[in-house]
């Protein structure tokens, strides 16, 4: 296995917010800096173990970006940075989470670091977080009645509740409490618009 640090792939089209993120990121880990879509392409590469990237890009946009890490199944996290607002298309992205940018440095930094820990969980658990992520995104972005007539949200949901069902046998399997105390961390953070009872409640828009 590798002693190299992590490696960060930074997908921007704007040339100094690229270098802002690349400059907090250094010193922690590798950072490969792409300024647009097509740049990222052509360095992707199975080093890479978290991408970020921004959605509106003049060459190459993030979801088309997106769509080929996966097509090329490169096995890494990926998370948007971008200021396109979601919308329910992106429950069929394949992407892990998603910010809206403005983006400060811890936030940028502590999304780094919760999805290097999902690398080290099996495919469920990071289809689960995915989702989870996705579903509380919606929930700080739309008001309840839109999520209660949208078929796709619906769906989401049920799908959420389902692997949630199935959590307590994957936690099992940790043995290490740093572990099971830094997925619990991990947890909180996907499910930051759960009450406790199981009926999730819409949040506050992200900052």
């Amino acid at each position: 296995m590798s002693s190299d640090p992590p490696l960060v792939l930074v997908v921007e089209d704007e040339r100094d917010l690229a270098d802002l993120y690349a400059t907090w990121l250094r010193g922690e880990y590798r950072v490969r800096v792409a300024y647009g879509g097509r740049e990222a392409v052509e360095a992707l590469d199975d080093e890479i173990d978290i991408a970020l990237l921004d959605r509106r890009m003049p060459d190459l946009s993030g979801d088309e970006t997106l769509e080929a890490i996966r097509d090329r199944g490169i096995e890494c996290r990926v998370a948007m940075v971008t200021a396109v607002e979601p919308d329910f298309d992106i429950v069929e992205m394949g992407f892990d989470d998603y910010l809206v940018k403005p983006v400060s440095r811890d936030a940028l930094k502590e999304t780094v670091e919760n999805l290097l820990l999902r690398n080290s969980y099996d495919e469920g658990m990071q289809d689960l977080f995915s989702l989870a992520s996705k579903k509380a995104l919606l929930e700080s972005e739309k008001d309840p009645a839109t999520l209660k007539d949208n078929a796709e949200y619906q769906r989401l949901s049920e799908r959420v509740s389902e692997l949630r069902a199935e959590l307590d046998e994957t936690l099992a399997s940790f043995d290490d409490e740093h572990d099971i105390s830094a997925m619990y961390r991990d947890l909180g953070d996907a499910f930051a618009f759960d009450d406790g009872d199981g009926d999730e409640q819409p949040g506050d828009d992200a900052e």
